[in-house]
């Protein structure tokens, strides 16, 4: 008996037609193999029709973004962050729940992360403690945040018309952490269109892929042309090489344009996969007991499309995840963390350091690392949860003043502070992520759900 094709988190999915190899092949055959080119620049108009075309301002007015495609997420809100004016020394409001690249470009900066801890719904940032964290900064410092990046955690919405609110009045510009989101809606607009700035990722697991890359969505031409300075290094128009600001190298390649071109030919059909999984999940895991499918806030705008009503939540479930309460006994659990890791986990690539202890100071509960085991042994691929940033080493540099508050805490340190409540370390302990990518057909959901149902003791 053949052994099981393994079953990923996240699996690039190329259009059937082959447009991606089109696309690329016309960059060979014209010699566009370098940054910038035909394919950079149809990619960049595609994004902006699909940002601009799916919702509407306030006003009632068609939005007109424009996009810069850029070499990585994490360049995205580099550049964002800089161009909001951050210098070193200055703080930043940014979500704890989420990946290591919302927080580190902060750092790159010179500049201070304010970590604010999340709600329990959505996951993410938790408007009522941002404030808290920008009066308690404003006590503290006598200087608001220069920015606030909210987090569309595995592609949830943040609640942003109550950031954005809270954020306008005290005039904070906000940078949308949307690289997990791409596709996500808010009351039937895109995430990444309410902001300042919308951040993309295009990484090899996201909804689309440009085997690496993303994308910076701006308010406006001014706002857009400044970045494409930024991205370009910066050149001034004389015939040789003059550079009046520090510079960055982060421009798209064509070659990697062309790859986003053909996906964004099967972007809504991606979309409507993950969507579909998640609904699999919550049908065959709803009577699991001590299981439960994470699922988005079930809101109505008052917004009708075709006379159906939009939803205020509209997330892409770019990963589908489940929380397993801390007594659910899974076999083999007394064996978690018994073997020290000294290789990559989950999907994870390039150059990592064996770990020296198989625990940490915050890890997941005994039953979820046992779950991840098992399903590992059955090749499906399932990975914890994003460890908070405020529990991550790097930012726990010297000495630690802790100051309790009404429901918080906060804790600083020598290069970072947190707006603590509890959540993300709560539901970094119980979560788990399961794979929703466009390779995951039903026949894997029901064969990963009944894996987790033989797991369970």
């Amino acid at each position: 008996m053949s052994e099981r094709k393994r079953i990923y988190l996240c699996l690039a999915h190329m259009s059937d037609e082959g447009l991606e190899q089109k696309y690329i092949k016309e960059a060979f055959d014209t010699n566009w193999v370098v940054p910038l080119g035909p394919n950079v620049n149809g990619f960049e108009k595609d994004l902006e029709d699909f940002v601009n075309g799916s919702g509407f301002t306030v006003q009632g007015s068609r939005l007109n973004k424009r996009v810069v495609a850029l070499s990585s997420g994490t360049a995205a809100v580099h550049l964002a962050l800089l161009n909001c004016g951050v210098k070193p020394g200055d703080e930043v409001i940014v979500q704890s729940f989420t990946f290591c690249a919302s927080s580190h470009p902060i750092t790159y900066l010179g500049a201070i992360p304010v970590f604010v801890d999340s709600e329990k719904d959505s996951w993410n940032m938790d408007p009522e403690l941002m404030e808290v964290a920008i009066k308690d900064r404003i006590a503290k410092t006598g200087k608001k945040p220069k920015a606030i990046v909210p987090v569309a955690l595995y592609g949830m919405p943040y609640q942003i018309d109550r950031i954005m609110e809270i954020a306008n009045r005290y005039e904070i510009p906000v940078v949308e952490d949307a690289a997990e989101g791409f596709g996500s809606r808010w009351n039937g607009q895109v995430l990444g269109t309410f902001g300042k700035y919308g951040v993309l990722s295009f990484n090899g697991n996201k909804m689309i892929t440009t085997s690496g890359g993303g994308a910076l969505i701006t308010a406006n031409e001014d706002e857009w042309r400044e970045i494409m300075m930024y991205a370009t290094q910066y050149r001034e128009s004389y015939p040789y090489y003059q550079h009046e600001k520090i510079g960055y190298n982060y421009r798209m390649s064509n070659i990697c344009a062309g790859i986003g071109r053909g996906q964004m030919t099967v972007v809504n059909d991606h979309i409507a996969h993950h969507k579909h999984v998640q609904s699999l999940y919550e049908e065959l895991l709803k009577d699991v007991k001590g299981i439960k499918v994470h699922s988005q806030p079930v809101q109505g705008s008052g917004l009708t499309v075709n006379g159906v009503e939009v939803p205020v939540y509209d997330s892409n479930y770019w990963l589908c995840t489940i929380t397993i309460d801390e007594d659910v006994k899974i076999k083999g659990q007394e064996n978690a963390y018994k073997a020290i890791v000294t290789g990559a986990v989950g999907g994870a690539a390039g150059v990592i350091h064996a770990a020296t202890s198989a625990h940490t100071d915050c890890e997941p509960n005994a039953n979820v690392e046992a779950l991840r085991v098992l399903m590992d042994q059955a090749q499906i691929e399932a990975r914890p949860l994003w460890k908070p940033m405020h529990k991550q080493p790097c930012y726990r540099h010297g000495s630690r003043l802790m100051v309790q508050g009404e429901g918080f805490y906060c804790e600083t340190f020598e290069n970072a502070i947190a707006y603590v409540n509890g959540v993300s370390e709560s539901l970094f302990k119980v979560g788990l992520c399961l794979p929703a990518g466009p390779y995951v057909s039903d026949e894997d959901v029901h064969y990963i759900v009944q894996c987790i149902k033989d797991a369970i003791i």
